[in-house]
């Protein structure tokens, strides 16, 4: 009997995550496909005529359970794309998203020599921002050593020299100035939890959730930011899309000058960008 070809495979798994509630079956099952053959997922649809060897149709259909109690494909590829470039991610980590790029954007708009990422988790943002400053550097912080070994991990992967990391607390062993602070720190409110995608259950808590009302966080970056900001440094967060008015309030009474809010691509409030007021004002 021969064996299914890839088409087939597909075809089934498609289905199958449809019935599960992915959802994009389609888009998954062909990234899963892919990696349980160990092909670049741009070369699929070549192979698609091809009978898949068992090797490879034992572990699409390990990928496929996984996928099927909504893990996210990115930790069972080990694998994510963010600003072009591939990141390792775990259940350590929060997984990055497209909508972080708006940051990230934001972030190189302005020239920087010496940056801060708090609550750096993968590395995304830090490395990602010194990738495209060469002979920048910068210092990512976490209170989670697992997620700084996965951080330290992608800095070796995508030859980051100039990146150092730190197991602090927000800035609690952090010293000097820097021109650049970024963080995209857990800004859901506790009682908005249970209603999120179930995909998110395999992402750290810690990452996700303050236990609170959300904006803890941002009280606590904005109490050192003005020590830690160079003269004339920007500060930039992500935030969640109700939350632009409460967190400029908390960096405004902070000392803080809001620059902007910043749209994502489908219009919702997602990062403010500070820096310290100028004298008097």
């Amino acid at each position: 009997m021969s064996a299914a070809t890839g088409a087939v495979l597909l075809t089934a798994a498609i289905a199958r995550l449809r019935a599960a509630a992915i959802r994009d079956p389609q888009r998954d099952a062909r990234r899963l496909l892919a990696h349980a053959l160990e092909i670049a997922p741009g070369r699929l649809t070549l192979v698609l005529p091809e009978p898949v060897p068992a090797a490879a149709r034992a572990r699409f259909e390990a990928a496929l359970l996984r996928r099927e109690a909504h893990e996210p494909v990115s930790h069972i590829v080990g694998l994510r794309a963010f600003w072009g470039r591939d990141f390792r991610v775990t259940r350590d980590v929060l997984d990055p998203r497209p909508e972080t790029e708006i940051l990230i954007e934001a972030a190189l708009s302005v020239p920087f020599s010496n940056m801060l990422d708090l609550g750096t988790g993968s590395g995304c943002i830090l490395l990602t921002l010194l990738s495209e400053r060469p002979g920048a550097f910068g210092l990512g912080t976490d209170i989670s050593a697992a997620a700084l070994a996965v951080a330290r991990g992608n800095a070796g992967r995508l030859g980051v020299a100039g990146a150092r990391f730190l197991l602090s607390d927000w800035y609690q062993v952090v010293e000097g100035r820097f021109d650049l602070i970024v963080s995209n720190p857990p800004y859901i409110a506790e009682a908005e939890m249970s209603g999120l995608a179930p995909e998110l259950a395999h992402e750290p808590r810690g990452a996700l959730t303050d236990g609170g009302d959300g904006l803890s966080a941002y009280r606590a970056i904005a109490a050192g930011a003005r020590a830690r900001l160079a003269p004339g440094g920007r500060l930039l967060v992500e935030i969640g899309p109700t939350q632009a008015q409460a967190v400029s309030g908390i960096f405004a009474a902070a000392g803080l000058e809001i620059l902007a809010v910043l749209p994502d691509l489908d219009g919702r409030h997602r990062v403010v960008e500070t820096r310290v007021a100028a004298s008097g004002t």
